[in-house]
Protein backbone atom coordinates (compact mmCIF):
# COMPACT_ATOMS: atom_id res chain seq x y z
CA UNK A 1 0.00 0.00 0.00
CA UNK A 2 3.01 2.41 0.55
CA UNK A 3 4.31 1.92 -2.76
CA UNK A 4 0.98 2.30 -4.07
CA UNK A 5 0.98 6.05 -2.47
CA UNK A 6 4.56 6.79 -3.37
CA UNK A 7 3.74 5.63 -7.19
CA UNK A 8 0.34 7.69 -7.18
CA UNK A 9 2.85 10.78 -5.73
CA UNK A 10 5.21 10.24 -8.16
CA UNK A 11 2.62 10.07 -10.92
CA UNK A 12 1.25 13.62 -9.22
CA UNK A 13 4.31 15.64 -9.63
CA UNK A 14 4.89 14.52 -13.00
CA UNK A 15 1.63 15.50 -13.85
CA UNK A 16 2.15 18.73 -12.22
CA UNK A 17 5.14 19.54 -13.62
CA UNK A 18 3.60 19.07 -17.12
CA UNK A 19 1.00 20.99 -16.37
CA UNK A 20 3.02 23.88 -14.98
CA UNK A 21 5.31 24.05 -17.88
CA UNK A 22 2.65 23.58 -20.23
CA UNK A 23 1.02 27.08 -18.39
CA UNK A 24 3.99 28.88 -17.82
CA UNK A 25 4.70 32.57 -18.68
CA UNK A 26 7.44 33.33 -20.76
CA UNK A 27 8.89 37.04 -20.72
CA UNK A 28 11.26 39.03 -23.02
CA UNK A 29 11.24 42.92 -24.23
CA UNK A 30 10.25 41.80 -27.93
CA UNK A 31 7.98 38.75 -29.10
CA UNK A 32 8.42 37.65 -32.44
CA UNK A 33 5.31 35.39 -33.82
CA UNK A 34 6.76 33.43 -36.71
CA UNK A 35 9.52 31.01 -37.92
CA UNK A 36 10.01 33.12 -41.48
CA UNK A 37 13.12 34.62 -42.51
CA UNK A 38 11.41 38.06 -41.30
CA UNK A 39 11.45 36.87 -38.16
CA UNK A 40 14.70 35.60 -37.47
CA UNK A 41 16.30 38.65 -38.89
CA UNK A 42 13.72 40.16 -36.35
CA UNK A 43 14.86 38.28 -34.08
CA UNK A 44 18.52 38.73 -34.63
CA UNK A 45 18.50 42.41 -34.40
CA UNK A 46 16.60 42.84 -31.14
CA UNK A 47 19.49 40.97 -29.97
CA UNK A 48 22.22 42.50 -31.38
CA UNK A 49 20.57 46.20 -30.28
CA UNK A 50 21.31 44.44 -26.71
CA UNK A 51 17.24 43.81 -26.10
CA UNK A 52 15.92 40.39 -25.04
CA UNK A 53 13.66 38.35 -27.66
CA UNK A 54 11.84 34.76 -27.67
CA UNK A 55 10.55 33.98 -30.62
CA UNK A 56 6.70 31.91 -30.78
CA UNK A 57 7.21 30.16 -34.34
CA UNK A 58 4.44 27.77 -35.61
CA UNK A 59 7.26 26.56 -37.77
CA UNK A 60 9.29 23.71 -36.48
CA UNK A 61 11.68 24.47 -39.35
CA UNK A 62 12.94 28.17 -39.43
CA UNK A 63 13.06 30.31 -42.77
CA UNK A 64 9.71 29.55 -44.39
CA UNK A 65 10.20 30.07 -48.26
CA UNK A 66 13.62 30.78 -47.96
CA UNK A 67 14.65 27.36 -46.39
CA UNK A 68 11.31 25.78 -47.92
CA UNK A 69 12.30 25.31 -52.12
CA UNK A 70 12.74 28.88 -52.74
CA UNK A 71 16.09 28.99 -53.65
CA UNK A 72 15.85 30.41 -57.04
CA UNK A 73 15.75 34.11 -55.15
CA UNK A 74 14.06 36.78 -56.88
CA UNK A 75 16.42 39.21 -56.07
CA UNK A 76 15.44 42.29 -58.33
CA UNK A 77 17.83 44.62 -58.10
CA UNK A 78 20.61 43.20 -55.22
CA UNK A 79 22.17 46.66 -54.84
CA UNK A 80 19.38 47.56 -52.75
CA UNK A 81 19.44 44.35 -50.60
CA UNK A 82 21.60 45.46 -47.28
CA UNK A 83 21.73 44.71 -43.51
CA UNK A 84 20.99 41.06 -42.26
CA UNK A 85 19.56 40.01 -45.61
CA UNK A 86 22.68 40.61 -47.63
CA UNK A 87 24.37 38.73 -44.63
CA UNK A 88 22.46 35.94 -45.11
CA UNK A 89 23.43 35.58 -48.90
CA UNK A 90 26.84 36.38 -48.33
CA UNK A 91 26.79 33.11 -45.89
CA UNK A 92 25.27 31.04 -48.97
CA UNK A 93 28.34 32.45 -50.91
CA UNK A 94 31.08 31.41 -48.49
CA UNK A 95 29.10 28.21 -47.71
CA UNK A 96 29.71 27.29 -51.56
CA UNK A 97 33.02 28.41 -51.41
CA UNK A 98 34.18 24.99 -49.65
CA UNK A 99 34.56 21.88 -52.34
CA UNK A 100 33.04 20.03 -49.66
CA UNK A 101 29.82 21.66 -50.14
CA UNK A 102 29.90 20.63 -53.90
CA UNK A 103 28.37 16.90 -53.15
CA UNK A 104 26.67 16.14 -55.97
CA UNK A 105 28.47 18.16 -58.91
CA UNK A 106 31.59 20.25 -59.73
CA UNK A 107 31.45 23.42 -58.74
CA UNK A 108 32.56 24.18 -62.32
CA UNK A 109 29.70 22.15 -63.50
CA UNK A 110 26.83 24.57 -61.98
CA UNK A 111 27.14 27.32 -64.31
CA UNK A 112 25.96 30.61 -62.68
CA UNK A 113 22.61 31.14 -63.57
CA UNK A 114 20.74 33.25 -61.41
CA UNK A 115 17.22 35.52 -61.78
CA UNK A 116 18.92 38.98 -62.98
CA UNK A 117 22.10 38.30 -61.29
CA UNK A 118 24.91 35.75 -61.58
CA UNK A 119 23.90 32.97 -58.87
CA UNK A 120 27.26 33.56 -57.27
CA UNK A 121 28.91 36.98 -57.17
CA UNK A 122 31.93 37.32 -56.53
CA UNK A 123 32.38 40.46 -56.43
CA UNK A 124 29.94 41.22 -53.87
CA UNK A 125 30.60 38.11 -52.17
CA UNK A 126 26.77 36.71 -52.45
CA UNK A 127 25.07 33.91 -53.41
CA UNK A 128 21.59 33.97 -54.49
CA UNK A 129 20.99 30.90 -55.25
CA UNK A 130 20.67 27.75 -53.09
CA UNK A 131 19.80 25.06 -51.72
CA UNK A 132 16.90 24.61 -48.97
CA UNK A 133 18.87 22.52 -46.17
CA UNK A 134 21.75 25.14 -46.90
CA UNK A 135 19.44 28.14 -46.12
CA UNK A 136 18.42 26.45 -43.41
CA UNK A 137 21.46 25.75 -41.40
CA UNK A 138 22.35 29.44 -42.25
CA UNK A 139 19.19 30.60 -40.07
CA UNK A 140 19.55 28.04 -37.08
CA UNK A 141 23.53 29.76 -37.04
CA UNK A 142 21.90 33.28 -37.16
CA UNK A 143 19.42 31.69 -34.11
CA UNK A 144 22.76 29.80 -32.42
CA UNK A 145 25.39 32.36 -32.57
CA UNK A 146 22.59 34.71 -30.93
CA UNK A 147 21.43 33.17 -28.11
CA UNK A 148 17.71 33.44 -29.76
CA UNK A 149 15.51 31.40 -27.84
CA UNK A 150 12.62 29.64 -30.59
CA UNK A 151 9.88 28.15 -28.98
CA UNK A 152 8.65 26.01 -32.06
CA UNK A 153 5.44 24.04 -32.70
CA UNK A 154 3.40 26.80 -31.06
CA UNK A 155 0.64 27.76 -32.37
CA UNK A 156 -1.37 31.60 -31.42
CA UNK A 157 -5.05 30.87 -29.89
CA UNK A 158 -6.49 33.03 -32.27
CA UNK A 159 -9.99 32.78 -30.54
CA UNK A 160 -8.91 34.25 -27.17
CA UNK A 161 -5.01 34.09 -26.61
CA UNK A 162 -4.39 37.61 -27.77
CA UNK A 163 -4.87 40.33 -23.86
CA UNK A 164 -4.91 43.62 -24.77
CA UNK A 165 -4.97 46.88 -22.58
CA UNK A 166 -5.26 50.64 -23.38
CA UNK A 167 -4.49 49.95 -26.95
CA UNK A 168 -1.31 47.77 -26.29
CA UNK A 169 -1.09 43.92 -26.31
CA UNK A 170 -0.21 43.02 -23.04
CA UNK A 171 0.19 38.87 -23.35
CA UNK A 172 -0.09 36.07 -26.00
CA UNK A 173 -1.34 32.37 -25.36
CA UNK A 174 -0.42 29.53 -27.30
CA UNK A 175 -2.66 26.47 -27.47
CA UNK A 176 -0.53 24.76 -25.50
CA UNK A 177 -0.88 26.50 -22.65
CA UNK A 178 2.36 28.45 -23.07
CA UNK A 179 1.75 32.85 -22.43
CA UNK A 180 3.93 35.11 -23.90
CA UNK A 181 4.63 38.62 -22.28
CA UNK A 182 6.63 41.41 -23.62
CA UNK A 183 6.78 45.00 -24.67
CA UNK A 184 7.02 45.21 -28.40
CA UNK A 185 5.15 42.44 -30.65
CA UNK A 186 6.45 42.07 -33.93
CA UNK A 187 3.86 39.76 -36.60
CA UNK A 188 6.19 38.08 -38.68
CA UNK A 189 3.78 35.12 -39.96
CA UNK A 190 2.71 34.98 -43.88
CA UNK A 191 -0.77 34.61 -42.53
CA UNK A 192 -1.20 37.63 -40.24
CA UNK A 193 -2.69 35.80 -37.35
CA UNK A 194 -0.97 38.26 -34.46
CA UNK A 195 -2.59 40.73 -35.99
CA UNK A 196 -5.63 39.90 -37.03
CA UNK A 197 -6.22 38.71 -33.16
CA UNK A 198 -4.94 41.97 -32.14
CA UNK A 199 -8.17 44.15 -34.18
CA UNK A 200 -5.88 45.78 -36.51
CA UNK A 201 -8.00 46.56 -39.57
CA UNK A 202 -6.58 44.68 -42.49
CA UNK A 203 -7.91 43.74 -46.24
CA UNK A 204 -8.01 40.21 -48.48
CA UNK A 205 -8.18 39.36 -52.11
CA UNK A 206 -8.07 42.38 -54.35
CA UNK A 207 -9.23 45.95 -54.52
CA UNK A 208 -10.89 47.97 -57.01
CA UNK A 209 -8.66 50.27 -59.00
CA UNK A 210 -10.58 53.05 -57.58
CA UNK A 211 -9.69 52.28 -53.78
CA UNK A 212 -6.25 53.44 -54.58
CA UNK A 213 -6.33 54.82 -57.99
CA UNK A 214 -4.38 52.34 -59.10
CA UNK A 215 -4.43 50.37 -62.99
CA UNK A 216 -3.15 46.85 -62.42
CA UNK A 217 -5.40 46.07 -59.34
CA UNK A 218 -8.50 43.92 -59.50
CA UNK A 219 -9.47 41.60 -62.26
CA UNK A 220 -7.74 42.05 -65.25
CA UNK A 221 -9.24 39.44 -67.77
CA UNK A 222 -7.62 39.50 -71.11
CA UNK A 223 -4.20 40.82 -69.48
CA UNK A 224 -1.31 38.20 -70.24
CA UNK A 225 1.72 39.46 -69.19
CA UNK A 226 3.64 36.04 -68.73
CA UNK A 227 3.44 32.69 -70.47
CA UNK A 228 0.44 31.52 -67.67
CA UNK A 229 -2.38 31.68 -69.08
CA UNK A 230 -4.21 29.32 -72.61
CA UNK A 231 -2.73 30.33 -75.52
CA UNK A 232 -5.05 28.56 -78.08
CA UNK A 233 -8.97 27.60 -77.29
CA UNK A 234 -9.13 24.82 -75.10
CA UNK A 235 -12.57 23.67 -74.44
CA UNK A 236 -13.40 23.55 -70.62
CA UNK A 237 -15.80 20.72 -70.77
CA UNK A 238 -15.62 17.07 -70.04
CA UNK A 239 -16.54 16.26 -73.62
CA UNK A 240 -15.07 18.81 -75.54
CA UNK A 241 -17.42 21.93 -76.87
CA UNK A 242 -20.74 20.28 -75.05
CA UNK A 243 -21.74 22.69 -71.94
CA UNK A 244 -24.41 20.21 -70.95
CA UNK A 245 -21.39 17.76 -70.04
CA UNK A 246 -20.12 19.47 -66.87
CA UNK A 247 -16.92 21.78 -66.29
CA UNK A 248 -13.76 19.75 -66.18
CA UNK A 249 -11.51 19.62 -62.29
CA UNK A 250 -10.40 22.99 -61.53
CA UNK A 251 -12.42 25.29 -63.50
CA UNK A 252 -14.54 27.53 -62.23
CA UNK A 253 -18.59 28.12 -62.84
CA UNK A 254 -18.65 31.99 -61.89
CA UNK A 255 -18.54 34.35 -64.35
CA UNK A 256 -16.21 36.98 -64.46
CA UNK A 257 -16.75 41.07 -63.01
CA UNK A 258 -15.58 43.41 -64.77
CA UNK A 259 -11.60 44.38 -65.47
CA UNK A 260 -10.81 46.83 -62.64
CA UNK A 261 -13.47 45.81 -60.20
CA UNK A 262 -12.09 44.30 -57.07
CA UNK A 263 -13.10 40.75 -55.26
CA UNK A 264 -12.25 38.09 -52.54
CA UNK A 265 -10.14 36.20 -54.58
CA UNK A 266 -5.63 35.83 -54.03
CA UNK A 267 -3.49 34.58 -56.16
CA UNK A 268 -2.45 31.00 -56.54
CA UNK A 269 -0.51 29.29 -54.14
CA UNK A 270 2.04 26.42 -54.68
CA UNK A 271 4.56 24.06 -53.21
CA UNK A 272 8.28 25.34 -54.50
CA UNK A 273 9.78 21.58 -55.19
CA UNK A 274 13.09 20.74 -55.24
CA UNK A 275 13.63 18.04 -57.25
CA UNK A 276 16.66 16.01 -58.28
CA UNK A 277 18.07 14.69 -61.51
CA UNK A 278 20.96 11.96 -59.65
CA UNK A 279 19.81 8.96 -59.65
CA UNK A 280 21.69 8.32 -55.83
CA UNK A 281 19.89 11.64 -54.54
CA UNK A 282 16.31 11.11 -55.86
CA UNK A 283 13.30 9.49 -54.64
CA UNK A 284 10.94 8.43 -57.82
CA UNK A 285 7.45 10.59 -57.83
CA UNK A 286 4.92 8.18 -56.46
CA UNK A 287 1.50 7.52 -57.14
CA UNK A 288 -0.49 9.94 -54.39
CA UNK A 289 -3.48 8.75 -52.63
CA UNK A 290 -6.85 9.55 -54.09
CA UNK A 291 -4.97 10.23 -57.23
CA UNK A 292 -7.43 10.49 -60.58
CA UNK A 293 -6.06 11.43 -63.66
CA UNK A 294 -9.47 12.91 -65.00
CA UNK A 295 -8.68 15.95 -62.54
CA UNK A 296 -5.48 16.21 -65.53
CA UNK A 297 -7.72 16.37 -68.27
CA UNK A 298 -6.78 20.52 -69.16
CA UNK A 299 -3.40 19.58 -69.35
CA UNK A 300 -3.62 16.53 -71.95
CA UNK A 301 -5.62 18.70 -74.10
CA UNK A 302 -2.48 21.70 -73.61
CA UNK A 303 -0.30 19.11 -74.61
CA UNK A 304 -2.53 18.36 -77.58
CA UNK A 305 -2.77 21.89 -78.78
CA UNK A 306 1.19 21.60 -78.82
CA UNK A 307 2.28 22.95 -75.92
CA UNK A 308 6.35 22.67 -75.10
CA UNK A 309 7.25 24.47 -71.96
CA UNK A 310 7.45 21.65 -69.14
CA UNK A 311 10.62 22.20 -67.89
CA UNK A 312 10.99 25.77 -68.76
CA UNK A 313 10.79 26.83 -64.54
CA UNK A 314 13.12 23.60 -63.38
CA UNK A 315 15.85 26.63 -62.15
CA UNK A 316 18.86 24.89 -61.21
CA UNK A 317 20.24 25.17 -58.16
CA UNK A 318 23.68 23.38 -56.56
CA UNK A 319 23.95 20.18 -56.71
CA UNK A 320 21.92 18.77 -59.24
CA UNK A 321 18.64 19.78 -57.93
CA UNK A 322 15.79 22.65 -58.94
CA UNK A 323 13.46 25.53 -57.89
CA UNK A 324 10.64 23.93 -59.63
CA UNK A 325 8.24 26.83 -60.08
CA UNK A 326 4.73 27.01 -61.61
CA UNK A 327 4.74 27.55 -65.57
CA UNK A 328 2.56 27.74 -67.86
CA UNK A 329 -1.48 27.90 -68.21
CA UNK A 330 -1.94 24.43 -66.17
CA UNK A 331 0.61 24.15 -63.43
CA UNK A 332 1.72 23.40 -60.01
CA UNK A 333 -0.32 26.48 -59.32
CA UNK A 334 -3.38 25.30 -57.79
CA UNK A 335 -5.80 28.16 -58.97
CA UNK A 336 -8.66 29.03 -56.92
CA UNK A 337 -8.42 26.62 -54.65
CA UNK A 338 -7.05 28.67 -51.48
CA UNK A 339 -9.76 31.92 -51.25
CA UNK A 340 -10.27 30.97 -47.75
CA UNK A 341 -6.93 29.95 -46.38
CA UNK A 342 -6.58 33.30 -44.66
CA UNK A 343 -9.11 33.69 -42.46
CA UNK A 344 -9.48 30.12 -41.91
CA UNK A 345 -9.26 27.50 -39.03
CA UNK A 346 -5.59 25.90 -38.19
CA UNK A 347 -7.72 22.82 -38.85
CA UNK A 348 -8.92 24.22 -42.33
CA UNK A 349 -5.70 25.59 -43.13
CA UNK A 350 -4.37 21.83 -42.86
CA UNK A 351 -7.19 20.59 -45.36
CA UNK A 352 -5.86 23.13 -48.09
CA UNK A 353 -2.89 23.17 -47.38
CA UNK A 354 -2.72 18.83 -47.88
CA UNK A 355 -5.16 19.59 -50.90
CA UNK A 356 -2.14 21.11 -52.62
CA UNK A 357 0.52 18.65 -51.73
CA UNK A 358 -2.36 15.98 -52.73
CA UNK A 359 -2.46 17.95 -56.50
CA UNK A 360 1.21 18.40 -57.07
CA UNK A 361 2.33 15.25 -56.48
CA UNK A 362 -0.30 13.75 -58.50
CA UNK A 363 0.47 16.45 -61.31
CA UNK A 364 3.75 14.93 -60.98
CA UNK A 365 3.12 10.75 -61.06
CA UNK A 366 0.69 12.51 -64.52
CA UNK A 367 3.63 13.79 -65.86
CA UNK A 368 5.92 10.73 -65.23
CA UNK A 369 2.94 8.15 -66.62
CA UNK A 370 -0.06 8.79 -68.28
CA UNK A 371 -0.42 7.96 -72.08
CA UNK A 372 -2.16 11.46 -72.76
CA UNK A 373 1.51 13.42 -72.07
CA UNK A 374 3.91 13.26 -74.87
CA UNK A 375 6.93 10.55 -74.45
CA UNK A 376 9.70 13.38 -74.94
CA UNK A 377 8.32 14.78 -71.89
CA UNK A 378 7.98 11.62 -69.79
CA UNK A 379 11.16 10.14 -70.80
CA UNK A 380 12.75 13.54 -69.29
CA UNK A 381 10.64 13.55 -66.32
CA UNK A 382 12.12 10.02 -65.25
CA UNK A 383 15.29 11.37 -64.97
CA UNK A 384 13.51 13.91 -61.61
CA UNK A 385 12.52 13.23 -57.95
CA UNK A 386 12.39 14.77 -55.48
CA UNK A 387 15.44 14.84 -52.97
CA UNK A 388 17.16 12.64 -50.75
CA UNK A 389 18.96 15.20 -49.00
CA UNK A 390 16.04 17.38 -48.70
CA UNK A 391 12.82 18.21 -45.99
CA UNK A 392 14.43 14.70 -44.97
CA UNK A 393 11.86 14.43 -42.12
CA UNK A 394 8.86 14.61 -44.75
CA UNK A 395 9.53 12.24 -47.81
CA UNK A 396 11.67 15.09 -49.59
CA UNK A 397 8.36 16.83 -49.93
CA UNK A 398 8.86 21.29 -48.86
CA UNK A 399 7.55 21.67 -45.40
CA UNK A 400 5.88 24.89 -46.45
CA UNK A 401 3.28 26.32 -48.80
CA UNK A 402 4.28 28.99 -50.87
CA UNK A 403 1.37 31.67 -49.30
CA UNK A 404 1.90 34.26 -51.81
CA UNK A 405 -0.26 36.05 -50.21
CA UNK A 406 -2.39 36.22 -47.39
CA UNK A 407 -4.05 39.22 -45.28
CA UNK A 408 -2.65 42.83 -45.98
CA UNK A 409 -2.61 45.27 -42.88
CA UNK A 410 -4.65 48.41 -43.45
CA UNK A 411 -2.00 50.42 -41.55
CA UNK A 412 -0.92 54.13 -40.98
CA UNK A 413 0.55 54.55 -44.16
CA UNK A 414 -0.22 51.98 -47.38
CA UNK A 415 2.13 51.01 -50.14
CA UNK A 416 0.07 50.90 -53.83
CA UNK A 417 1.51 51.05 -57.22
CA UNK A 418 1.93 54.58 -57.67
CA UNK A 419 4.64 54.26 -55.11
CA UNK A 420 6.33 51.24 -56.35
CA UNK A 421 6.30 52.60 -59.85
CA UNK A 422 7.48 55.84 -58.86
CA UNK A 423 4.53 57.96 -59.26
CA UNK A 424 4.75 59.00 -56.00
CA UNK A 425 7.26 59.75 -53.29
CA UNK A 426 7.88 57.39 -50.20
CA UNK A 427 9.12 59.09 -47.45
CA UNK A 428 10.62 57.69 -44.17
CA UNK A 429 12.40 54.55 -46.06
CA UNK A 430 13.10 51.51 -43.87
CA UNK A 431 14.11 49.13 -46.96
CA UNK A 432 13.40 48.98 -50.57
CA UNK A 433 12.10 46.74 -53.49
CA UNK A 434 12.67 46.58 -56.83
CA UNK A 435 11.12 42.79 -58.32
CA UNK A 436 8.38 43.28 -60.50
CA UNK A 437 4.68 43.60 -59.53
CA UNK A 438 3.85 39.89 -59.77
CA UNK A 439 1.08 38.10 -59.35
CA UNK A 440 0.17 34.93 -59.84
CA UNK A 441 -3.06 33.85 -61.45
CA UNK A 442 -6.22 34.31 -59.07
CA UNK A 443 -9.10 32.57 -61.53
CA UNK A 444 -9.63 29.84 -64.22
CA UNK A 445 -12.78 30.48 -65.75
CA UNK A 446 -15.12 29.96 -69.03
CA UNK A 447 -14.57 32.73 -71.32
CA UNK A 448 -18.10 33.77 -73.43
CA UNK A 449 -16.95 32.58 -76.30
CA UNK A 450 -16.80 28.94 -74.06
CA UNK A 451 -13.36 28.37 -73.92
CA UNK A 452 -11.26 28.26 -70.98
CA UNK A 453 -9.02 30.79 -69.57
CA UNK A 454 -6.63 31.97 -66.62
CA UNK A 455 -6.90 35.31 -65.06
CA UNK A 456 -4.68 38.02 -62.41
CA UNK A 457 -0.82 37.08 -63.81
CA UNK A 458 0.08 40.55 -63.82
CA UNK A 459 3.95 41.51 -63.86
CA UNK A 460 4.77 45.18 -64.25
CA UNK A 461 8.42 46.31 -63.75
CA UNK A 462 9.51 49.80 -62.04
CA UNK A 463 11.99 51.32 -63.57
CA UNK A 464 14.29 51.92 -60.82
CA UNK A 465 13.91 50.16 -57.67
CA UNK A 466 11.48 52.43 -54.86
CA UNK A 467 11.40 52.81 -50.99
CA UNK A 468 9.09 51.31 -48.68
CA UNK A 469 7.43 53.21 -45.93
CA UNK A 470 7.84 52.92 -41.96
CA UNK A 471 4.21 53.66 -41.70
CA UNK A 472 3.11 50.65 -43.94
CA UNK A 473 5.09 48.67 -40.79
CA UNK A 474 2.54 50.15 -38.49
CA UNK A 475 -1.19 49.90 -37.28
CA UNK A 476 -3.22 52.94 -37.16
CA UNK A 477 -2.56 54.27 -33.68
CA UNK A 478 -5.56 53.73 -32.41
CA UNK A 479 -5.94 50.16 -33.34
CA UNK A 480 -2.47 48.83 -31.52
CA UNK A 481 0.59 51.24 -30.33
CA UNK A 482 2.94 48.39 -30.12
CA UNK A 483 2.88 45.75 -33.16
CA UNK A 484 4.54 46.12 -36.19
CA UNK A 485 3.90 43.52 -39.10
CA UNK A 486 6.93 43.29 -42.06
CA UNK A 487 5.37 40.46 -43.19
CA UNK A 488 1.37 40.88 -43.85
CA UNK A 489 2.65 44.92 -44.40
CA UNK A 490 0.35 47.31 -45.03
CA UNK A 491 -0.42 47.70 -49.11
CA UNK A 492 -2.44 46.95 -51.93
CA UNK A 493 -2.74 43.66 -53.56
CA UNK A 494 -0.98 44.64 -56.68
CA UNK A 495 1.58 46.74 -54.56
CA UNK A 496 2.30 43.77 -52.51
CA UNK A 497 3.29 41.16 -55.59
CA UNK A 498 6.42 42.97 -55.45
CA UNK A 499 6.90 43.72 -51.89
CA UNK A 500 6.23 39.53 -51.11
CA UNK A 501 9.71 38.64 -52.25
CA UNK A 502 11.57 37.00 -49.17
CA UNK A 503 14.83 39.37 -49.33
CA UNK A 504 12.50 42.31 -48.69
CA UNK A 505 10.86 40.42 -45.31
CA UNK A 506 14.39 39.81 -44.48
CA UNK A 507 15.40 43.39 -44.76
CA UNK A 508 11.47 44.60 -43.08
CA UNK A 509 11.93 42.09 -40.43
CA UNK A 510 15.31 43.80 -39.20
CA UNK A 511 13.79 47.18 -39.74
CA UNK A 512 10.57 46.55 -37.64
CA UNK A 513 13.01 45.43 -34.75
CA UNK A 514 15.14 48.09 -34.51
CA UNK A 515 12.08 50.52 -34.68
CA UNK A 516 10.43 48.00 -31.81
CA UNK A 517 13.81 49.08 -29.60
CA UNK A 518 13.56 52.56 -30.03
CA UNK A 519 9.67 52.75 -28.82
CA UNK A 520 10.97 50.53 -25.90
CA UNK A 521 13.75 52.97 -24.69
CA UNK A 522 11.28 56.12 -25.41
CA UNK A 523 8.78 54.49 -23.75
CA UNK A 524 6.53 55.24 -26.88
CA UNK A 525 4.30 53.81 -29.60
CA UNK A 526 5.30 52.51 -32.47
CA UNK A 527 3.69 55.00 -34.63
CA UNK A 528 5.63 57.63 -32.65
CA UNK A 529 9.02 56.81 -33.11
CA UNK A 530 11.45 59.35 -34.45
CA UNK A 531 12.44 58.43 -37.79
CA UNK A 532 16.29 60.30 -37.84
CA UNK A 533 17.10 57.91 -34.75
CA UNK A 534 15.49 54.94 -36.90
CA UNK A 535 17.55 55.50 -39.88
CA UNK A 536 20.26 56.57 -38.10
CA UNK A 537 20.31 52.80 -36.70
CA UNK A 538 19.08 51.08 -39.95
CA UNK A 539 22.07 53.35 -42.26
CA UNK A 540 24.58 51.77 -39.03
CA UNK A 541 23.55 48.11 -39.82
CA UNK A 542 23.82 48.97 -43.37
CA UNK A 543 20.44 48.69 -44.30
CA UNK A 544 19.75 50.61 -48.03
CA UNK A 545 17.08 53.23 -47.85
CA UNK A 546 18.12 55.08 -50.95
CA UNK A 547 18.71 54.19 -54.36
CA UNK A 548 21.54 55.41 -56.06
CA UNK A 549 22.19 54.70 -59.92
CA UNK A 550 25.54 53.74 -61.19
CA UNK A 551 27.59 55.72 -62.72
CA UNK A 552 27.78 56.08 -66.40
CA UNK A 553 31.12 55.59 -68.09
Amino acid sequence: MKQFFSLLLVGFLVSYQSNAQKSATYSADVIVYGGTSGAVTAAVQVVKQGKTVLVVSPDKHLGGLSSGGLGFTDTGNKSVIGGLAREFYHRLYMHYEKPEAWEWQKKEEYGNKGQGTPAMDGADRTMWIFEPKVAEKVFEDFVKENNVKIYRDEWLDRKKGLVKKDGKIVSIKTLSGKTFTGKMFIDATYEGDLMAAAGVKYHVGREANSVYNEEWNGIQAGVFQHGHYFKKNISPYKIEGDPKSGLLPYVSAEKIGKNGEGDNKIQAYCFRMCLSMNPDNRIPFAKPAGYDPAKYELLARVYKAGWTETFDKYDPIPNKKTDTNNHGPFSTDFIGQNYDYPEATYERRKEIIKAHEMYQKGLMYYLSNDSNVPQDVRTEMAKWGLPKDEFKDNGGWPHQLYIREARRMIGKEVMTENETLGKKAVNESVGMGSYSLDSHNAQRYVTEDGFVQNEGDIGVHPKTPYAISYGSLVPKKEECQNLLVPVCVSSSHIAYGSIRMEPVFMILGQSAASAAILAIDKNIAVQDVSYADLRGQLLKDKQRLEYVAPAKN
